[in-house]
C-alpha cells in the first residue's frame, strides 16, 4: 500500500470537514480516545481543542514513542484513533489494529538539532560540520532508538560519520518524551530529535535541520482502529486534521504537509 492510497477521498474529506466546521454537535457521544506517536504531541495539542470547540466532542490523547505504542497495540489497548509513522503503518494494518481504508496522512516532520538558547549555534549544514559539532559537544541526547523513530535514524547517522564509537561515552539516551529538555536545563550541551519535539521545550533553541543527505522526514498518519467505539466520529476528526485551521497549526509546531 502507497501512501497516495492513504488519503482520504478529496470529496469525503471536504463534505466531512464540512460538517464538522459547521458546528455539527456530539452531545452525549463517548470521548474520542487517541494512541499518537510522540513526535505528533505538539500538533494534536494544538488540533485537538480546535476540534473540540468545533464539535463539543471531548477528545482524550495519549502520547508514546513507537516501540512501547506498538506494543500497547498488540496488548489489547484499543483507542478509537491511532497516529503512527508509515514506517510500521503496513505492520499496523496486518496485525488487524486498524481500519485500511481510514488512513490519512497528517503532517511529516524531519529530525533537528538543539542546542541551550543562551550558547552559540553550531554549524551544522553539511555532513562534515555536523560531524565536527557532534565531536566538539561535550555531551549529546536523542531517543533510544530501541524505542524512537528518531533514534533508530541518528544512530545510523552516526553511523555513517564514522563517530559511532567517539560520541558514545558522553551520550545519554532518552526513553521517551521531550528528551531534549535537559538541554534546557544546561545539564546536556547538544541535543538531537524530531523538529516537533524541539520546538515546544523551554530553554531550548533549534539550531537547524539535519543536512539534507542525513535527514530523514517521519510521515505521521491517522487511522480508525477496529475496536473503535464510533468509527464515524472517529473519520470525522480526521477529516478535521485536513482543513487549513489545522494545517496552519501544524506548520507552527514544526510540521511540513504532504506535498
Amino acid at each position: 500500500m502507497t501512501v497516495s492510497n492513504w488519503h482520504v477521498v478529496a470529496g469525503s474529506v471536504l463534505c466531512l470537514a464540512a460538517l464538522v466546521m459547521g458546528g455539527v454537535r456530539s452531545a452525549g457521544a463517548a470521548e474520542l480516545t487517541i494512541l499518537s506517536g510522540g513526535a505528533a504531541k505538539a500538533g494534536l495539542g494544538e488540533a485537538i481543542p480546535l476540534y473540540e470547540k468545533a464539535t463539543g466532542q471531548k477528545v482524550v490523547a495519549d502520547y508514546a514513542p513507537m516501540g512501547p505504542l506498538m506494543r500497547r497495540l498488540g496488548e489489547g489497548n484499543a483507542p478509537d484513533l491511532v497516529v503512527v509513522t508509515t514506517d510500521v503503518v503496513g505492520e499496523v494494518e496486518k496485525r488487524g489494529h486498524i481500519v485500511a481504508s481510514s488512513v490519512t496522512e497528517i503532517g511529516r516532520v524531519g529530525i533537528g538539532v538543539a542546542v541551550h538558547e543562551s550558547a552559540p549555534s553550531p554549524d551544522i549544514s553539511t555532513p562534515e560540520a555536523l560531524k565536527k559539532a557532534l565531536l566538539d559537544a561535550r555531551s549529546l541526547v536523542y531517543i533510544n532508538p530501541a524505542t524512537g523513530t528518531s533514534g533508530r535514524h541518528f544512530a545510523q547517522v552516526l553511523q555513517t560519520l564514522g563517530i559511532a564509537e567517539a560520541v558514545k561515552a558522553k551520550t545519554t539516551l532518552g526513553e521517551g518524551g521531550y528528551v531534549v529538555e535537559p538541554v534546557g536545563r544546561k545539564e546536556i550541551e547538544l541535543g538531537v530529535h524530531q523538529i516537533s519535539e524541539i520546538l515546544p521545550v523551554k530553554g531550548i533553541k533549534l539550531v537547524g535541520p539535519l543536512p539534507a543527505e542525513l535527514q530523514k522526514v517521519t510521515v505521521y498518519v491517522g487511522a480508525v482502529t477496529t475496536k473503535a467505539r464510533d468509527g464515524a466520529q472517529a473519520r470525522q476528526f480526521l477529516a478535521f486534521m485536513q482543513t487549513p485551521e489545522v494545517r496552519k497549526a501544524f506548520a507552527a509546531k514544526g510540521y511540513a504537509a504532504a506535498p
